[in-house]
């Protein structure tokens, strides 16, 4: 996309004029491009249920822009909007990275491109059935700790700001 250097006649401009479109970024350029016509176009079925994810996904960015100023405070000193790291963190699900086990304590790291919000830990008997089950507590750095003496298999999930969870 051709960028337009500072010209009086450019400078501010944005819109759409004939076929070209111009768009002010964020940092105060102006770029070009040719508007394109979709008009006729068939979309297949992923498309179809891609689009219709992203239309989720822009109604969350436009509100949560707003309402949580952890996507403003990331967005100050890059050419990004809050609303795009909302979009952007509506689609990126936490990562749980590690589990780790001692006597009384399930230490789980667990990342996302913004904030993970909460840690569910479940302990599992050998019969399948739920023997202890609670929310984990934020540690240092991507750290969560949760403290049992349960024993048995380990299930963790992960959830971030835009309400993505993950299990593992």
């Amino acid at each position: 996309m051709p960028k337009v250097d500072s010209h009086l006649v450019t400078e501010g401009l944005r819109g759409k004029i004939g076929d070209l479109v111009f768009r002010l970024m964020p940092n105060g350029e102006t770029w070009v491009s040719r508007d394109y016509d979709f008009s006729n176009r068939e979309f297949s079925p992923a498309q179809t249920t891609h689009q219709s994810r992203f239309q989720k996904a822009t109604a969350y960015a436009k509100s949560a822009a707003r309402k949580n100023p952890i996507y403003v405070q990331l967005a100050k000193g890059t050419v990004k909007s809050p609303y795009n790291l909302a979009l952007s963190d509506w689609f990126k699900p936490p990562v749980i990275h590690q589990i780790e086990r001692t006597k009384e304590r399930i230490r789980v790291r667990a990342t996302d491109n913004v904030q993970v919000t909460r840690v569910q830990v479940t302990i599992m008997s050998r019969g399948g059935k739920v023997s202890a089950k609670g929310e984990a507590i934020k540690g240092k750095g991507d750290w969560w700790e949760y403290v049992t003496n349960e024993q048995g298999s380990i299930l963790v999930e992960a959830w971030d700001l835009a309400g993505n969870m993950v299990k593992s």
